[in-house]
């Protein structure tokens, strides 16, 4: 009988339908953690390395990696046997706070598992959140070895913002005028969440505490496009007080 062929996905913590992108991830993150120069005197550092160079090299080419989906395949009916189980006790639910800006241009995360029912010790997983996720999306992320068939759900959330509060996918921030500009109106300049200056039409005679709504500049939303950003304005009105002669 031919040995089973070593599961490179598990190697780096991936399922078989991850991207080329959360492959890349996965190896930066596991090489960095696992390089010999950070575990000095480490066989087992040494050996995981060559483990992980090995499962780049083959799912980082395409027609290599395609040759190592037939192999598993090939084994698919006894190693099913051994996934078996209650998949619910494997899985995890987590939430991860992010900034504002990393829903619009994307981050790649760093997920460790320290399961003490683990004997290899804690599991490490690339987590690639793309541009334009929407808050609330949840990511599973398979785990590896003695946990296949389980996962670990992330729930994205929004960090809390000095400069924005959020509803949903709009979101609000404040901009303070002169009276004058309120009487005559005119335009303002605010910062939006991209960083660029957005043009802000103030209408005359507007009454503080008005938002003004700029489409499309809000966070992403769950089926595309973008939510608002509503901006408030506001103003004091001049008070003037004198004496009543004679009184």
């Amino acid at each position: 009988m031919q040995p089973s062929p070593t599961n490179h996905y598990a190697t780096l913590g991936l399922h078989r339908r991850c991207t080329l992108e959360q492959i890349r991830a996965a190896y930066r993150i596991l090489a960095k953690q696992h390089h010999p120069d950070l575990n000095p005197g480490s066989p087992a550092a040494v050996l995981r390395t060559q483990e992980i160079n090995a499962a780049y090299e083959v799912l980082g080419d395409a027609d290599r990696r395609a040759d190592h989906d037939r192999e598993l395949d090939a084994q698919a009916p006894a190693g099913r046997a051994s996934t078996r189980g209650s998949k619910v006790e494997r899985n995890i639910a987590q939430e991860v706070l992010l900034r504002l800006e990393e829903f619009l241009r994307g981050i790649t995360l760093e997920v460790q598992v320290n399961d003490p029912g683990n004997p290899s010790g804690p599991e490490t997983y690339p987590l690639v959140i793309p541009p334009e996720t929407a808050p609330g999306t949840r990511f599973r992320v398979p785990r590896a070895a003695p946990f296949e068939g389980g996962c670990v759900i992330v729930k994205t959330c929004v960090r809390p913002d000095f400069r924005f509060k959020v509803r949903g996918s709009d979101l609000r921030c404040d901009l303070k005028i002169k009276p004058e500009r309120a009487a005559q109106g005119g335009t303002e300049m605010v910062r939006g969440l991209s960083g660029a200056l957005l043009r802000v039409e103030i209408p005359r005679g507007i009454k503080s505490g008005t938002c003004v709504s700029l489409p499309g500049e809000g966070l992403p939303k769950p089926r595309g496009g973008r939510g608002d950003l509503l901006v408030r304005v506001t103003y004091r009105p001049p008070v003037r007080i004198t004496r009543v002669s004679g009184r």
